[in-house]
């Protein structure tokens, strides 16, 4: 993939940013989702790719717009095909209630190189690259805590743990607090929080729990972009879960999946903040515009931007409204 199309695809998380931003703290979740949702699917029409949607907004029948294997992108023969993994706000709830670290995000890769999760549970965990090889899914939070202690040459109590605040990790949350390390619980978002491992002012230092898989795969390739390590386990509660893996080609549900498995190949991921977070700004409004913070990452490069724009909104009717 030519790494100029990574500054392009920041545009498609740019126009999804300045839609859902315009009802931040509205309280409407669904409204914002379908405004990014909206955003991004026209603006991956200025794209010269061939790219094909495998983590999008659902099945087809479920989701009007950006549903798995819709095809997007303007290209022809020529372009190249990818593979797209998208969350046009990731964070409904932050948004709509005007809480931190919404992002509208994207994850380009070849063609084939992507998991083609399904929209069921994912066990994920995940670390910078400061502990890239010593964790294991298969072992306890304790033994993770100590073995990443160990590699970061520190104390577990110096440790912080980000952890989605759901009753299903209650047992989880009592077993970190144990083992001596300090507990970062968020609401959403588990994408930024995975990533946010990998930023060293961050003080989060591994990502433990069950959240969404889609969103584990766009972690993935963050993660990979950036040189930190992830493992996951789909976690597939009844017989319409293990058809749903069957039918996305994932035989065996309890596989697991190392991040080099989750997102292979060259790799390009885009977030732009909705609203502001340890990461991303989040959309400024000032007169005639707005401006917009974006992170653009290549796998290849390990190259890393921080882009913040001034769109005018004379220039750019469509996010004026």
């Amino acid at each position: 993939m030519d790494r100029n199309l990574a500054l392009e695809v920041v545009r498609v998380t740019e126009a999804a940013a300045l839609s859902a931003a315009r009802l931040m703290g509205r309280g409407e979740k669904d409204a914002a989702d379908q405004a990014a949702v909206t955003a991004m699917r026209n603006a991956f029409e200025s794209l010269a790719i061939r790219g094909t949607v495998v983590i999008g907004e659902g099945e087809r029948d479920e989701a009007p717009m950006l549903f798995i294997g819709e095809k997007v992108g303007m290209g022809d023969k020529n372009d190249p095909e990818v593979d797209i993994a998208v969350d046009p706000l990731e964070g409904t709830n932050l948004c709509a209630y005007g809480r931190p670290n919404a992002l509208a995000v994207i994850a380009m890769a070849e063609r084939g190189k992507l998991l083609h999760a399904p929209d069921i549970y994912m066990s994920k965990i995940a670390v910078g690259s400061d502990a890239k090889g010593v964790i294991d899914l298969d072992k306890s939070p304790t033994a993770n805590l100590k073995a990443i202690a160990d590699a970061k040459g520190v104390y577990v109590e110096d440790l912080t743990a980000v952890i989605l605040e759901r009753d299903r990790h209650a047992n989880l949350i009592n077993e970190v607090r144990k083992a001596g390390a300090r507990v970062h619980l968020i609401s959403d978002g588990d994408v930024s929080a995975a990533i946010a491992t990998c930023l060293p002012d961050s003080g989060i230092d591994v990502l433990f729990g069950i959240g969404g898989a889609p969103e584990g795969v766009l972690a993935a390739a963050a993660l990979k972009c950036v040189g930190g390590d992830m493992q996951a386990r789909l976690v597939a509660r009844n017989t319409h879960d293990k058809d749903r893996c069957v039918s996305m080609g994932i035989s065996n549900p309890d596989q697991k999946w190392h991040l080099e498995e989750l997102a292979r190949g060259d790799v390009m991921f885009a977030a732009t903040g909705v609203t502001s977070g340890d990461m991303l700004k989040g959309v400024r409004y000032f007169k005639g515009g707005a401006k917009t913070h974006s992170l653009v990452m290549r796998s290849r490069s390990g190259t890393i931007r921080l882009i913040e724009t001034d769109h005018h909104f004379d220039r750019k009717p469509q996010f004026g409204f």
